[in-house]
């Protein structure tokens, strides 16, 4: 299954459900298949999911330097191969367009 995101304001963007279902969970709390973002929200999703971002890249530095002091941890984090900054990227430059532009996010299956 593929979410599609779409806005006045920018091209389609197509995601993996997997993916779709993370990123609207950090939007909006939960991962409903079809929906809407209105242009007046926006503001409030791109600040979750940037501070999503900043918190996904904190723990990955911080897992670097313990990896790099050698320490060892029984709580080992599995982290992501694929960072949550790649993911949200394109994300978050449909919601800065569609901001702009004033124009709602729609998205379905």
């Amino acid at each position: 299954m593929l979410f599609k995101f779409k806005s006045a304001a920018a091209s389609d963007l197509i995601m993996l459900e997997a993916d779709g279902r993370k990123l609207l969970k950090i939007m909006l709390g939960d991962d409903p298949v079809k929906g809407i973002v209105l242009a007046a929200d926006i503001p409030a999703r791109i600040a979750a999911l940037e501070a999503a971002v900043a918190q996904d890249e904190a723990l990955r530095q911080q897992h670097a330097e313990q990896s790099a002091s050698d320490q060892e941890n029984d709580e080992a984090v599995v982290l992501d191969a694929v960072r949550l900054s790649q993911r949200a990227t394109p994300m978050l430059k449909l919601l800065a367009r569609s901001l702009a532009e004033q124009s709602d996010v729609v998205w379905g299956v």
